[in-house]
């Protein structure tokens, strides 16, 4: 919890800002960061869309907090976000996915609204003309990192107290966790591949 939890802080409150009625995507809803992410954003007054890969996700996502909820792996998502924004966009994507979310993602952005490009589960995003984010609408785009957004150590301790004050008012509540024995660490690297699992992976000694 605490350093998803962290990721989360740094994502939501200082890698951009969201606010009250705005609208965002966030890829991987029902995972570790997007768990405790959407969250949070809806504690903030934002409204939130998510993807996941399965129906079983697609209801975690919503207990987390998700207004919307698109199975991406099976539909596609950008013409359910244009559909469910009246073709305005979204202010914020958050994307851990990668490959195959990065192009799409672009294109769910209302002008001047910013990618966040935290991860790349499904491998690395490819190449970004970056000509081509004048022409969708003057985008930003980012690829944080949480070392260093918890370099300076009052930074840190910031974070950590934004975000056990948030789990002792309520507002957040730990991801459920899927073990496995360390033997069955093979097993485990391929249900993450074959996008078979939900919150946080951990291994058993």
């Amino acid at each position: 919890m605490l350093f998803k939890g962290l990721t989360a802080e740094y994502l939501v409150h200082r890698c951009v800002t969201v606010g009250p009625g705005e609208i965002v995507l966030f890829h991987a809803a029902a995972g570790g960061v997007g768990s405790i992410a959407c969250q949070w954003l809806k504690a903030n007054g934002v409204k939130v869309i998510g993807t996941v890969s399965t129906q079983e996700k697609a209801e975690i996502a919503y207990a987390n907090g998700c207004d919307e909820v698109i199975l991406y792996t099976q539909d596609g998502f950008q013409t359910q976000v244009a559909e469910i924004t009246r073709d305005k966009g979204v202010s914020v994507v958050f994307d851990s996915v990668g490959a195959d979310t990065f192009t799409e993602s672009l294109r769910c952005l209302r002008p001047r609204g910013t990618l966040v490009s935290f991860g790349e589960s499904s491998g690395p995003v490819p190449p970004l003309n970056v000509a081509s984010i004048g022409g969708l609408g003057s985008l930003f785009v980012t690829r944080p990192s949480i070392a260093h957004y918890t370099a300076d150590r009052r930074e840190l301790e910031s974070a950590a107290q934004r975000l056990l004050a948030a789990m002792g008012d309520g507002k957040l509540r730990r991801p459920r966790m899927t073990s496995y024995a360390f033997k069955d660490a093979v097993s485990a690297h391929a249900d993450l591949e074959a996008r078979a699992t939900t919150g946080s992976v951990i291994l058993v000694p």
